[in-house]
């Protein structure tokens, strides 16, 4: 029998000591809800994967009730956001052809903590398929960055990587980095912030 976790018995300390010694991104009353949800106590490897699945990086959690502000539907949307990019008109082109622009966003922010480049190339690099898995042409790319103090070497070592790999998946494919902002900061040294925007012609 594989061994569980005692959500369903255990108190909420003992649940927050358990998430925070597997290093399980849940909160404890999602923890409760898992259990809900299975009729059981999840096993580690369950429980990892509900908080991956969860995390911001995946589900958006904390930014999803700011995302429900941005308009979604009008004549101009050619389509709202789904799976992959948003697409919206900007021209009609000769003989009616309609021209649009396709956008998408991703954040890579923790994967880019951990592997700088690794992380902040892939971002990258998921933009840009999105793009052109609508049949669009990428035309640019952007890229907002939050990244920790300059003064430890750990921020700085981040930010060197994380801007190499930006360059390192875009640079080889051709596409322009048109734009985007970086802030230092100590509030971001254990968790930067690597968020990319691809454009696409279609």
């Amino acid at each position: 029998m594989t061994p569980t976790l005692p959500f369903s018995s255990a108190q909420d300390d003992e649940i927050s000591s358990i998430l925070k010694e597997y290093q399980i991104g849940l909160t404890v009353e999602e923890a409760k809800k898992i259990v809900d949800l299975l009729g059981r106590d999840p096993t580690l490897t369950e429980a990892i994967i509900w908080g991956i699945q969860g995390s911001e990086h995946c589900s958006y959690k904390s930014s999803r009730r700011f995302l429900k502000n941005f308009v979604t539907e009008g004549k101009h949307i050619i389509l709202g956001p789904k799976e992959d990019s948003g697409i919206v008109a900007i021209t009609d082109g000769p003989s009616g052809k309609r021209w649009g622009l396709v956008v998408t966003h991703e954040s890579h922010n923790h994967p880019s903590q951990i592997v700088p480049y690794e992380g902040a190339a892939t971002g990258v690099g998921g933009t840009v398929r999105d793009v052109v898995c609508m049949g669009a042409r990428v035309i640019g790319a952007m890229d907002m960055l939050r990244l920790g103090d300059l003064k430890t070497e750990e921020s700085r070592a981040i930010a060197s990587e994380v801007i190499r790999g930006i360059g390192g998946y875009g640079n080889p494919l051709g596409i322009p980095n048109m734009g985007g902002d970086t802030v230092f900061d100590s509030s971001y040294n254990n968790n930067c912030l690597v968020n990319a925007v691809a454009l696409g012609i279609v």
